[in-house]
Parts: C-alpha cells; sequence; structure tokens
C-alpha cells in the first residue's frame, strides 16, 4: 500500500531527529571561514588592551582646557605601536594618534581640527569634555568573555573577533561529507558524447555546489545505471569514502526503472519515509545505511535542487552543530500576480522579485514551473512558498518567499 504523503514539516523534522553532528577538528584561523564553532570560545586578551584614542589630535588634562585658547607644552608623541610612556603634567600636551595609548594622567583629546601648533607647543582652540574620543581598556571585550557560542558558523567578521580575541587556532567541526551518486541510464557527464535518447547529467553540480555553500566536503561517486550491480558498487563506494550523507539523484520512486531504493533495502537500509507533500520533488526518500543518513531526491532537476534547499542544507548544518539548522529562513512578500488555489501540497515556485527599500518585495512567479526547466530556476530570485490548501489570492496579498542565495 502506498503511503501518505508526509508534510513538509514533518519530513524535516524526522530528517534532523537524532542527528549527532561530526566531530571537531582544530584548525589554523586563516582557515576557518566558512567552518562551524565546536566549542564556546571566550577571549584571551582584552580589548583593547589599554585606554587609547580615537582620534588624531592631542591628549590633555581636562583641567588645563577650561578656558580658551590655552597654550600647552607638547612633551612626545604617541603613536599606534609606538606609545609614549610617562605621566603627563600640569600645562602639558601630548600628540597623538588614532589607536595610540593614552598617556597617564591625560583624560580628554582635543582633535587636530580645533588647535594650532606653534613649535613645541600647541594652542587649543576649542576642547571636549573628559572622556571624549577616548576609548576604555575592554571597550571591546575582556578576557574571559565569550565572543562566540558553539554552533556558530565563522564568516569574516566572525573569524576576525577570533583572531581579535587571542585565538591563532580554532575547534570547529570538520567538514561533513557528502556523497553525491546520479542515477540512470539516460545520463551522460558534461562534454561526453550523448545519443539520441539521453541527457547531460546537471543536478549532481548543483547539489555539491549547495553542499559546499552549507561547510561540507562534496564527494562525486558519478553516474550509475540502472541495474543493482552499478547502484550497488556505488553505495559501497560511498561507504568507503566514510560519508556521513549519502545523496542520490533519481530513482527514489518505485517504478519499474527506479531502482535506487531497492538498492538500498538491499544493502541495509533502514528507511524512513520515501512521499512528501511538497511540489516539486514528492519522491522523495530518507533512511539511514548504518552511521550514513541517506537522503533521495527526484531526477528532475528543479525538484532536486529545490528539495536540496529544503532538506538537505538544513540537515549538513545539523551536522555542524549548527543549533538554528531546522530554522525558518522564509521571509514575507507581497503577491505581484492571483494565483488559483493550491492543492495537497506546499509549493515552492520559482519567481522574481521587484524590491524597493520602503517596502516588501513583490514576488511574480514565473508564467512555466516544469520541474526540468533549469532555464526558469537559473533565473529565479527566490521560491514563492504555498501552504497545501492555500485559497485563491490576489496580487497584493501577503505571501512568504525564500531567496536563492546567489553567492556563488
Amino acid at each position: 500500500m502506498t503511503p501518505p504523503l508526509l508534510p513538509v514539516a514533518e519530513a524535516l523534522a524526522r530528517i534532523l531527529a537524532g542527528v549527532v553532528p561530526v566531530e571537531a577538528e582544530t584548525v589554523a584561523i586563516d582557515a576557518a571561514a566558512g567552518r562551524t564553532l565546536a566549542a564556546d570560545l571566550p577571549a584571551v586578551r582584552t580589548q583593547p588592551p589599554f585606554v587609547t584614542s580615537a582620534m588624531d589630535g592631542y591628549a590633555v588634562r581636562g583641567e588645563d582646557v577650561t578656558t580658551m585658547p590655552v597654550r600647552l607644552r607638547v612633551v612626545g608623541e604617541s603613536a599606534a605601536g609606538r606609545g609614549w610612556r610617562g605621566r603627563l603634567g600640569p600645562g602639558e600636551a601630548l600628540r597623538i594618534f588614532t589607536g595610540a595609548p593614552m598617556p597617564d594622567g591625560a583624560d580628554s583629546i582635543v582633535i587636530q581640527e580645533d588647535t594650532r601648533a606653534e613649535g613645541d607647543h600647541v594652542v587649543v582652540l576649542e576642547a571636549n569634555p573628559p572622556g571624549r574620543y577616548v576609548r576604555g581598556s575592554g571597550l571591546d571585550f575582556r578576557e574571559g568573555d565569550v565572543l562566540l557560542r558553539e554552533g556558530e558558523r565563522l564568516d569574516g567578521w566572525r573569524t576576525a573577533l577570533a583572531a581579535a580575541g587571542g585565538h591563532p587556532r580554532l575547534s570547529v567541526r570538520r567538514r561533513p561529507r557528502v556523497a553525491i551518486l546520479a542515477t540512470g541510464d539516460e545520463l551522460v557527464r558534461p562534454g561526453e558524447p550523448a545519443s539520441w535518447d539521453q541527457i547531460v547529467a546537471s543536478n549532481g553540480l548543483a547539489l555539491a555546489a549547495l553542499a559546499r555553500e552549507a561547510g561540507a566536503e562534496a564527494i562525486d561517486l558519478g553516474i550509475a545505471g540502472d541495474s543493482f550491480s552499478e547502484l550497488e558498487a556505488a553505495i559501497a563506494r560511498a561507504r568507503d569514502a566514510r560519508a556521513d550523507l549519502l545523496v542520490t539523484l533519481g530513482g527514489a520512486s518505485v517504478g519499474d526503472h527506479d531502482l535506487m531504493q531497492s538498492a538500498l533495502v538491499r544493502q541495509g537500509l533502514d528507511l524512513g519515509f520515501w512521499r512528501v507533500a511538497i511540489r516539486p520533488g514528492k519522491p522523495l526518500m530518507h533512511g539511514r545505511l548504518g552511521p550514513m543518513a541517506v537522503i533521495g531526491l527526484p531526477g528532475n532537476p528543479v525538484s532536486s535542487v529545490v528539495c536540496g534547499l529544503v532538506f538537505v542544507r538544513p540537515l549538513i548544518r545539523a551536522l555542524q552543530g549548527d543549533p538554528s539548522a531546522a530554522a525558518d529562513r522564509s521571509e514575507p512578500a507581497l503577491l505581484g500576480t492571483d494565483l488559483p488555489a493550491n492543492d495537497t501540497r506546499q509549493d515552492y515556485l520559482r519567481a522574481r522579485l521587484d524590491t524597493a527599500p520602503d517596502r516588501l518585495p513583490v514576488v511574480h512567479p514565473a508564467p512555466r514551473q516544469d520541474s526540468s526547466m533549469l532555464s526558469v530556476l537559473a533565473s529565479a530570485e527566490a521560491l514563492l512558498i504555498r501552504e497545501p490548501h492555500a485559497p485563491a489570492a490576489k496580487a497584493g496579498d501577503p505571501c512568504r518567499i525564500l531567496r536563492l542565495d546567489r553567492t556563488l
């Protein structure tokens, strides 16, 4: 008996249930961007470690600049990395530059625009209250403060924060190994000769890019034809590669030529489900093969990419210990066209956006939504999400979209 269609939210919850993050490894900080922290990261130094000037000018004592103008003797210079050691006395000023240590005794900065130099003296024309343009020690953080939390993904600015906190190396989750297998006698690799009844395998490239963007290592298992021997040999390659996740493309259903599910079951697959109430992508399969998670995606290119975004990407993030792996990343928008009522499946319509800074984006679904059309997907800026049984909607009605990442 054919099982009922599983709602998208329940399918994702089952995929993420019980996921154990991959083990940690230590990497140099210049190799840490894109990785996920395996432990909280405390600062091992205070930033800034001393009181500094926030502007170029002169360090002065507030009590010396209560009446303008005032003439002060310049006793030295403090620059970043070349601080002046000493104590500022009455009637004295210190030439100072941005980022340089403040001298003892000084409590204010007079910016250079408000002064006039006269030999070894400076005339202060306008002063500031004590503390102005002065950065206190620990303004950013102090030794022992937790800078970043376990599960945070390291982008450029988080990596810079870790470096400023005194860390040359970081404990991160290793990159999950994602093995990608295309299946079908109709497929050939790009550049290979194709007969009249064959097409170029393209889905694997999209899923590999998606996996890498999510922080994984993508392993290309090639193309397996529609035979148990080829499929089982490819499954063995995934095991040999110690893949954390096997993503198969095509053959996940139960048609006469859809052998992937049967081949996996013959190899010991603990099948969780294989039908989801999603369009495109209904014949989606999930299970476990020993320690390796398995997601079987449909063979249609758009179906595989959409399901990759909805299911594979969150699983890769969960394998890295990301606590927000299951977070809803959709956002509000407004319909740019009328839409009919939806049926029992959750729709992800390829769409373009009209955006302006003072309003929600307006979303225009493509007139053709066939799941084989990569050209429509490549020109789309977002997926318009329509819930099962959504009523007919008018242009201007609220809706939700999932933006498509164009950073790759």
